[in-house]
């Protein structure tokens, strides 16, 4: 699986994805460290990667565009250090990978891990 993590994501985490075999990067290691949610999503897209994240706008910014890509994982759990949140993301990609391959947005809570398909149905 492909990652991207945004800047709300410790730099750290990428290194121990890495060294889990995960093909991770940080928008920090790239110098991308001011580039614009829509600009994230677009980069995403375009290198096959899932956005990580602890921004509830890349939701919304799926929903409003109607794209089927890319898939997002939305952790919702604060005060994670790098140590644990990598942990986690290696249990959402076991629990939810396929899901994320076919786009998806993923949201981490303590409670459990909610999948909703792109592109996500206009609230009515």
């Amino acid at each position: 699986m492909r990652l991207l993590l945004d800047m709300g994501v410790a730099r750290r985490t990428a290194l121990l994805l890495r060294q889990a075999g995960h093909d991770a990067v940080h928008l920090g290691e790239r110098g991308l460290t001011r580039l614009a949610d829509e600009e994230i999503l677009l980069l995403a897209a375009e290198e096959g990667r899932v956005v990580v994240t602890m921004d509830a706008d890349f939701s919304a910014l799926l929903a409003l565009s109607g794209a089927s890509n890319p898939s997002v994982v939305h952790v919702r759990v604060e005060g994670l250090d790098h140590g644990r949140m990598a942990s986690l993301l290696e249990h959402v990609l076991a629990a939810v990978g396929d899901d994320l391959q076919g786009g998806c947005v993923a949201s981490v809570t303590p409670a459990g891990i909610r999948v909703r398909r792109l592109p996500v149905a206009p609230s009515r």
